[in-house]
């Protein structure tokens, strides 16, 4: 077989393996955490790290592990990727004379490159059975990502490997990564690591929060939960470590004989880890150190911590409840902004109760109950649950009656009332708005102004009403008095204007200016009613232009409202268009005025109450149009 021949190989620029590596090539803490590691899984009990003060001298990391022999320097160090678990398994080789069980942090054979995070170049001394090896690596080479640049062989009466390099760039702070280090590593009393020959103990450590200890008969424990800051990427060793006498008991685990205390997957879990330091479990603990024996002994201990351990982490929840509250409102501003005071108030509450009685939850959890609530907040409102039944199928309109069992009476009331005033008012246009006989100024024109929401939702709001601005614009363009005395209850109602044969309704929104305090007119809705059965024409549509011409030009609304001018009658004239828009001199559009039939607002206040007034004629077939209209005046007043 003919042998293929290779014209040409890949080449590599001599940062290329640097650029692979993540924060493993530019962050400190995470390069020496991993450094740290591959020293666990090389049997090592102490970890020494010596940090210059400045750049331009030497970092030092020494371990008293197992080393490595001159191959598996070779195939090990120098191969891309290796696989630790498919060569060396998962369980780590000690010294000898050194009694412990431990399983390896490392996977993808990445953590040993993290000296290329302040060089990169660098040396390794590892010796393994009396023999030392000594290597220069660099990546400065085009050819390979990173090759031994020199090589040297002897003997040594000691095992282990020191790392040196010389640091040129991302020097790190003793301090700091000391108190990282030791968070992370803490879970095992019998692995030391110092920094510039500082260590620190558990109870000095920084990232201690709280500590408890706790008495069950005659067993006595000392609970400690630690704020790792910033967790691993492996979650091996995060969970409750157990020490008896000072010696790691199995593996640390947030599962403890029968109780979850955490899941794993929750970032709590991620970030903080328990100790629970004890002399009195010896007798429970299996021979070889790898775990508790299985009795129920054990069970009310174990009970004890998880309880414990939960009150630690609802303390926690309660220091930060403003900032879970704020997270959790930022994540859903948009639907908490929707909410009225009064459901932003039980939203704020709600959070607060999940945040205290559930700290350990998952984040999915959290946000499942944060929706529920918003969503029970938002159907507390008639108007809020007649937009969700809006959008029903005819089904599920026939259903309501099974969806309203799930409801408390107040909210089904709240609903109810608001689908009967409603309709009640789309039924009393619809039969008093051909009648030429209706006073349209105390019957047509109340049913009408009172329902803004049949001309758009946009005026469904509180926001629309009368005020002193508005009403001296009103003086001035009908040039009259307003005799508040013609109109009942006027205070609940929009100002009302009677020119002739028409009434008029006006309101407006008023936006509150923040930078000097000061309220202006930000939207004027103008209702002109004619009497039932009138037919509307140009002369009718050009006299609204004039009125909306006039409320721009008066000189006594601040700022540049939009005015929407609605025309009611029963009938208009083929030869005039319906819309008509109105602009000021530089031809920007600051109104317009709309030719609007009863018959038109019926229809579409019905399709806007999901036609619900079709499936309930019967309600209201043998009510008139005045008893109905007795009923809506009742209602408001």
């Amino acid at each position: 077989m003919k042998k293929e021949t290779i014209i040409q190989g890949s080449l590599f620029e001599e940062d290329y393996l640097i650029r692979t590596l993540g924060s493993l090539g530019n962050s400190p803490e995470v390069a020496l955490t991993e450094l740290v590691a591959n020293a666990w899984d090389a049997g090592a009990t102490i970890v020494d790290i010596y940090i210059p003060e400045e750049k331009g001298l030497n970092l030092i990391i020494e371990d008293n592990g197992v080393g490595l022999s001159k191959d598996e320097f070779y195939s090990r160090w120098m191969k891309l990727g290796y696989n630790r678990l498919k060569h060396q398994g998962k369980k780590v080789l000690f010294p000898k004379g050194v009694d412990q069980q431990r399983y390896a942090y490392g996977r993808n054979g990445v953590g040993r490159h993290g000296m290329l995070c302040f060089n990169n170049e660098y040396k390794v001394i590892t010796n393994n059975s009396g023999k030392k090896s000594e290597f220069t690596i660099t990546t400065k080479s085009e050819k390979e990502p990173f090759i031994i640049k020199e090589q040297n062989f002897g003997t040594s009466e000691k095992g282990g490997t020191k790392l040196i390099v010389e640091v040129v760039k991302n020097l790190p702070k003793p301090e700091h990564i000391l108190e990282v280090i030791s968070a992370r590593f803490l879970h095992d009393p019998n692995f030391k690591v110092s920094i510039n020959r500082k260590t620190i103990q558990l109870e000095e450590h920084k990232g201690l929060i709280f500590s408890e200890t706790v008495n069950i008969e005659d067993i006595e424990l000392k609970i400690h939960l630690i704020d790792s800051k910033k967790a691993r990427k492996s979650t091996l060793y995060q969970g409750i470590a157990f020490w008896q006498s000072g010696r790691l008991v199995g593996e640390p685990s947030w599962i403890v004989g029968f109780n979850m205390v955490l899941d794993g997957r929750t970032k709590q879990a991620k970030r903080y880890s328990v100790v629970v330091q004890t002399n009195d479990l010896a007798e429970f603990i299996k021979e070889d150190w790898t775990g508790f024996k299985n009795t129920k002994e054990l069970n009310p201990i174990f009970d004890k911590v998880d309880e414990t351990v939960h009150k630690m982490f609802s303390e926690i929840a309660k220091e930060n409840i403003e900032e879970t509250t704020k997270q959790i409102k930022n994540e859903y501003r948009k639907e908490y902004n929707e909410l009225s005071p009064l459901g932003k108030y039980e939203f704020n509450e709600a959070i607060e109760s999940i945040a205290l009685n559930n700290p350990t939850a998952r984040q999915d959890s959290v946000n499942l109950a944060v929706e529920t609530v918003i969503n029970l907040e938002k159907t507390r409102s008639g108007s809020e649950l007649l937009q969700k039944l809006s959008l029903f199928s005819e089904e599920d309109v026939e259903g309501l009656n099974k969806l309203l069992d799930k409801w408390t009476v107040k909210d089904a009331l709240t609903v109810l009332d608001e689908i009967d005033k409603r309709i009640s008012v789309i039924e009393a246009i619809r039969k008093l708005s051909s009648d030429k006989s209706v006073d349209e100024l105390h019957v047509l024109h109340p049913l009408i102004a009172s329902a803004r929401w049949i001309f758009g939702p946009e005026f469904d709001s509180p926001e629309y009403a009368s005020n002193n601005q508005l009403q001296t614009t009103i003086e001035k363009v009908f040039n009259k008095k307003i005799d508040k005395s013609v109109f009942n209850n006027h205070k609940k109602r929009p100002d009302i204007v009677v020119a002739g044969d028409s009434t008029f309704s006006i309101t407006g929104t008023v936006d509150f200016d923040t930078s000097n305090g000061i309220t202006n007119i930000n939207k004027v809705l103008i209702i002109e009613l004619k009497r039932g059965g009138f037919k509307l024409g140009k002369t009718e549509r050009n006299q609204a232009v004039g009125y909306v011409e006039d409320f721009m030009n008066c000189g006594t609304l601040i700022g540049s409202p939009y005015i929407n001018a609605f025309v009611v009658g029963e009938t208009f004239s083929e030869k005039i268009q319906p819309i008509s828009k109105v602009s000021n001199g530089s031809d920007v559009e600051m109104g317009k005025v709309q030719i609007c039939l009863f018959s038109q607002i019926v229809d579409s206040s019905e399709r806007r109450l999901f036609n619900l007034r079709k499936r309930l004629n019967k309600r209201y077939d043998n009510a008139s149009g005045m008893e109905l209209f007795e009923r809506q005046r009742k209602i408001v007043i």
